[in-house]
């Protein structure tokens, strides 16, 4: 399959596009490198661009004679897209919407897209099912509920097949450990935690330690990035017969913020300062996922589930490249 992964040079697109080389599939890379990283890309055709620009869209798509495009090449910061609405707006659904115009007009129908548990906003029952109420309290979950909205509607126009994934917290290094985070700046707790261990941050901290959770941390749900990308390829066959797949990725299994840092201290043998503070406004106490359906309609099943092993894949990425990519 010749395959477009828009962000293919971020964390979660570079993962996927060294997936489908790996499993004989073509993958192009279009990415800006705003927050990817060219070095992440590999061998992969790469094609340097904007999702804002229709013309060379539709160029790629053509020259490249793509018949499935994957999108990661959302921004994906809560918090600032809660001080720059606009900007996660103009990005995650303008973008979108010229991606999916240039791709009606090369005559591309199949998509996958990379949503994110973020539609659900605070869940009145955890685990979380597809059939849950979608109401995001943020602009980020906002542009991903807008987008699989535009997605159904020009299905139902007859003019697009695609399948939906509502990411949980993705984490740890796929292919033999060789792509990892590079966020800059980092906001995701493994990472950071990984970095105090390696006495690169001077501590870690603990925002709330008063929930009504067993240890009194928040409890989240974290995939190992190659159970996610796996999720992807098997859509990619389901499309062949169906319009609409939305599915939720997760592991099923919540961990605590003081159990993902004990992880940290086990698998790395290192002792760092942790600091309790305040909770952050908007954080729910337990988001975990019910992934069944993915597991039943696609055959999908993660090989990390523990959390030890994830953090294992991480924590050696990280020691392979303490300055993160070289680009």
């Amino acid at each position: 399959m010749r395959v477009l992964v828009a962000g293919g040079a971020g964390y979660i697109g570079s993962n996927m596009t060294a997936m489908l080389s790996a499993g004989g599939h073509q993958p192009v890379v279009f990415d800006n490198l705003s927050k990817g990283h060219r070095a992440a890309v590999g061998r992969a055709e790469f094609v340097e661009g904007n999702l804002a620009d229709y013309e060379l869209l539709i160029e790629t798509l053509k020259k490249y004679n793509i018949e499935t495009v994957m999108h990661f090449a959302s921004l994906i910061e809560v918090g600032e897209s809660v001080q720059v609405p606009l900007k996660y707006y103009r990005n995650n659904v303008g973008g979108t919407l010229t991606l999916l115009s240039a791709m009606e007009a090369a005559g591309v129908e199949k998509f996958i897209f990379s949503s994110s548990a973020a539609v659900y906003g605070m869940p009145e029952k955890v685990p979380i099912t597809e059939d849950c109420a979608t109401e995001p309290i943020n602009p980020y979950g906002e542009t991903k509920l807008a987008i699989e909205k535009m997605c159904h509607y020009q299905s139902q126009a007859g003019k697009l097949r695609y399948a939906s994934f509502r990411y949980f917290n993705a984490c740890g290094a796929g292919n033999n450990c060789s792509l990892g985070e590079d966020h800059r700046p980092e906001s995701h707790l493994i990472p950071l935690t990984i970095a105090a261990a390696m006495g690169k941050r001077s501590e870690i901290q603990i925002y709330g330690t008063d929930y009504a959770t067993a240890d009194g941390t928040c409890i989240r749900d974290y995939i190992h990035i190659e159970d996610l990308c796996r999720a992807h390829l098997l859509a990619m066959d389901k499309l062949e017969d169906n319009r609409e797949l939305v599915y939720n990725l997760g592991n099923g299994k919540g961990y605590s913020v003081r159990e993902v840092i004990e992880t940290v201290k086990k698998v790395s043998g290192k002792d760092f300062k942790v600091v309790e503070a305040a909770r952050r406004a908007g954080d729910a106490p337990i988001l975990t996922s019910d992934a069944t359906k993915a597991e039943t309609e696609l055959g999908w099943k993660t090989e990390f589930p523990e959390l030890e092993k994830i953090v294992a894949t991480a924590w050696r990425w990280h020691n392979e490249h303490p300055d993160g990519y070289e680009d």
